[in-house]
């Protein structure tokens, strides 16, 4: 248990950002939901929309810290290579 004034500050300011954090996680994930199910429903046009809405999704979650920017680049560009394919 933090026992100095800062180290209960600190304590304080975690909690806050991992509140803010898990809520953009969870928000990006939702977006990521999206757009698998819209894949898995072979509906190419309902999947490039709920792409196109969970890209800079991704990305601010990128800029903001919850995940690596190379994470979140390889999550787009997997994406987005599957939806390219769903023509095929």
């Amino acid at each position: 248990m933090a026992n100095t004034t800062s180290a209960k500050k600190a304590t304080r300011k975690i909690a806050r950002r991992t509140e803010v954090n898990r809520n953009r996680r969870s928000r990006m994930r939702t977006f990521l939901r999206k757009v698998e199910e819209a894949i898995a429903s072979g509906n190419k046009a309902a999947a490039a929309e709920a792409f196109k809405a969970a890209q800079p999704e991704i990305m601010r979650a990128a800029q903001k810290g919850v995940v690596h920017k190379n994470t979140a680049s390889r999550k787009v560009s997997r994406l987005a290579h599957r939806i390219s394919a769903l023509a095929s």
